[in-house]
């Protein structure tokens, strides 16, 4: 019998219409021996059953739970209709106005923190309506590192159970607990049977390419889920350059991987020095950096513009950042990190800030992260 995690090669389809995007072949990590007893198949009907239904229309979607209504005028995030891609009026002064908005980042935390307000599933679909979101991935913390108060996947799938059709929950498991190799499945299993449809965020004190975390890509790949992950200096920690990351991507083809943070934005230039891995490095992009050749060698990766570090990657030299828009974006996802009450999003201003064509908007809104939940 092969091994449950043998890489299988994958027939990818963009969803975007364009021919900017590259890609090359990468190199495969030889198979590794598990003892699992559950099987492909099976851990693929799960994730598709859990998966039932996720991309239906978002048109028509309120800020209440199942089958409830305010008796309010819908918000602009509730009028959008889901297939107007290639309909732009020429009047409209804006291409990217009337497409859905999918926040490929944002959390839910059950107590305050650093100051800050918690935040419930319902105080964030109020903030979405209020914004012009359809709808969210919503990520979990499982690690001390992610937060002063961690918000566990068991608890995130829970709190955003009462809206299906707005908040998609992702999930996250601790590298450092997976003492018993079963346990990990039996979890993971778990969770996916109760909706996950991604993995993250994935933010550990370890190196990128530590062996613990082979068994968290493994069992990723071996359920079709995204991994959005942050990497900085204490996080996920990689080279300047990004060897690190670099290696995990050719090991591991058939894993989708969202990249966050300082440690990937800070690689939007040539010139990275070790404490650009945790800052906003200023100034002009004189010359394309690793995130523009990890973008054309592997058809894996994915940029994440949330938090500073996103936005800073586009507007340290907007002629650059249009140029990233331009070319990769059926690589980019919106984003905003939203994690507490009165939050500042600076992204929320990218569509007024660069003007794309319509079909790029479209990529960078919504069909790059809905094509990432299978």
């Amino acid at each position: 019998m092969p091994s449950p995690f043998e890489r299988r090669p994958r027939n990818r389809e963009s969803t975007a219409q364009s021919d900017d995007a590259s890609s090359a072949d990468s190199q495969a990590a030889a198979p590794r021996d598990n003892a699992d007893e559950l099987t492909v198949s099976r851990r693929r009907h799960l994730a598709a059953t859990a998966g039932a239904g996720l991309l239906a229309p978002l048109a028509g979607c309120g800020s209440g739970g199942p089958g409830e209504s305010d008796g309010t005028d819908r918000s602009p995030a509730q009028v959008r209709p889901p297939e107007d891609d290639d309909s732009a009026s020429e009047d409209d002064p804006n291409p990217a106005d009337e497409l859905p908005l999918f926040d490929a980042h944002t959390h839910v935390i059950p107590m305050a923190a650093r100051g800050n307000d918690a935040l419930s599933a319902a105080d964030l679909v109020d903030w979405m309506d209020a914004n012009g979101i359809d709808r969210a991935v919503v990520l979990a913390f499982d690690s001390p590192e992610g937060y002063p108060v961690q918000a566990p996947s068991w608890w995130v799938l829970e709190e955003v159970a009462a809206y299906p059709d707005r908040l998609v929950p992702f999930c996250t498991i601790d590298p450092r607990t997976l003492t018993y190799g079963e346990d990990a499945v039996d979890v993971l299993e778990r969770y996916v049977e109760r909706g996950a449809r991604g993995f993250g965020e994935l933010k550990v004190g370890m190196a990128i390419d530590d062996e613990r975390l082979d068994r968290v890509y493994e069992l990723c790949a071996d359920y079709e889920l995204p991994i959005l992950l942050h990497t900085d200096r204490q996080s996920l920690t990689d080279d300047v350059g990004l060897p690190g990351f670099e290696d995990v991507l050719a090991s591991y083809p058939e894993v989708d991987f969202v990249a966050h943070a300082t440690g990937w934005w800070a690689h939007v230039a040539a010139d990275v020095e070790s404490a650009d891995l945790g800052g906003r490095p200023d100034g002009a992009v004189d010359s394309r950096g690793r995130v523009w050749e990890l973008f054309e060698s592997y058809d894996n990766v994915y940029g994440d513009l949330s938090t500073r570090a996103g936005w800073n990657a586009l507007t340290r030299d907007s002629e650059h950042g249009r140029a990233l828009l331009e070319t990769h974006h059926d690589r980019l996802v919106f984003g905003s990190d939203y994690l507490y009450p009165g939050q500042e999003v600076p992204l929320l201003e990218l569509f007024e800030r660069f003007d794309l064509e319509r079909d790029a908007w479209a990529d960078v809104r919504h069909r790059t992260i809905e094509g990432l939940l299978r």
